[in-house]
């Protein structure tokens, strides 16, 4: 499956700074106990322990949430190594992030004890228990192609499927998997109330995580309508109303719909906004369809009158025409 919705990528899961590629990047040792992600500087059999993840943390699947990464209409799947769109950065796979250097992203809500974690792609790559040296080949001959290709031919490469395979679908599988994980360790960051969500408002958001990364700190709207717990002590008083709950969680969605995110990826944002709805598991299509028609009104097309149309014939002929 081509990964062209890749190519559309505002932000990867992997904080990407947005400066241009360097050539013929040196891939680094993981960090000095000094530098601000510790939990990263140890060596890692589990990839898991990367993030102390367990698969009871979270209410979704997270093989679910690779498998929509995977598609198409998501991150995609490219087993070799190519360009962002806006920085030239590398990327392969589900989008992960060939030179991303390690970030330290602070938590800022003071309501939300839960840290960040913005590891490098070495530790990420390490955590999944591939070989340094190998990352570092595949940066290599992405610089050799990004100079002899330009951005274009890598696009025309990847939809013929002319790219040799630099990953196999095991090891890309890692990466994923590992990735995922982040997004749903930052996601917890990010909601005060994130072991109260649904399945699919938890899937909705790590989803959300893994395409923006930081990127995300900018959506001040959304991240400020996410944790307003009022509607939820209002919900609590009265026990039979369960309006404020669903006002919340529409003034959520409206966030989102209002970004130019969702008018950039409408067909992704659609299905992840949809998500929040907390109707969503009864109906998806329907949940689907609101926010559909929420990010893309029906423009009234009027039809001339027949009896304007006359009237013009009959002036046209009085005046001679």
């Amino acid at each position: 499956m081509l990964a062209m919705t890749a190519f559309g990528r505002q932000a990867m899961g992997q904080a990407t700074p947005p400066a241009t590629r360097q050539p013929s990047l040196q891939v680094q040792a993981p960090p000095a106990p000094s530098a601000p992600l510790t939990r990263q500087n140890l060596p890692l059999e589990n990839p898991s322990l990367l993030f102390d993840f367990k698969d009871s943390d979270i209410k979704f699947s997270l093989t679910s949430l690779m498998n929509v990464l995977r598609d198409s209409r998501h991150e995609g799947w490219v087993l070799a190594a190519y360009p962002d769109p806006k920085t030239s950065r590398p990327l392969i796979g589900a989008g992960f992030g060939l030179d991303v250097p390690a970030t330290e992203h602070l938590q800022r809500d003071p309501l939300n004890p839960h840290p960040f974690i913005e590891p490098s792609t070495a530790q990420l790559w390490q955590a999944a228990g591939l070989d340094s040296a190998r990352l570092q080949s595949i940066l290599d001959q992405f610089d050799r192609d990004l100079t002899a290709w330009k951005k274009k031919k890598f696009r025309r490469k990847i939809r013929i499927h002319a790219l040799s395979p630099q990953l196999t679908e095991a090891d890309a599988t890692k990466l994923l998997r590992i990735s995922a994980i982040q997004a749903t360790y930052n996601a917890r960051a990010y909601c005060r109330m994130f072991d109260q969500l649904t399945a699919s408002q938890q899937m909705a958001l790590s989803q959300l995580v893994f395409q923006m990364g930081v990127n995300l700190e900018e959506f001040t709207q959304f991240l400020s309508a996410l944790n307003d717990t009022s509607t939820y002590r209002e919900a609590a008083q009265l026990a039979s109303d369960v309006q404020p709950e669903a006002e919340h969680w529409k003034t959520v969605q409206t966030t989102l719909v209002q970004s130019q995110w969702a008018r950039r990826y409408s067909t992704r944002a659609i299905a992840v906004i949809a998500m929040f709805d907390p109707t969503y598991d009864n109906d998806l299509r329907a949940a689907e369809r609101k926010v559909q028609v929420t990010l893309h009104p029906r423009v009234a097309h009027h039809r001339k009158r027949a009896h304007l149309t006359s009237v013009r014939a009959v002036s046209g002929r009085h005046l001679g025409k």
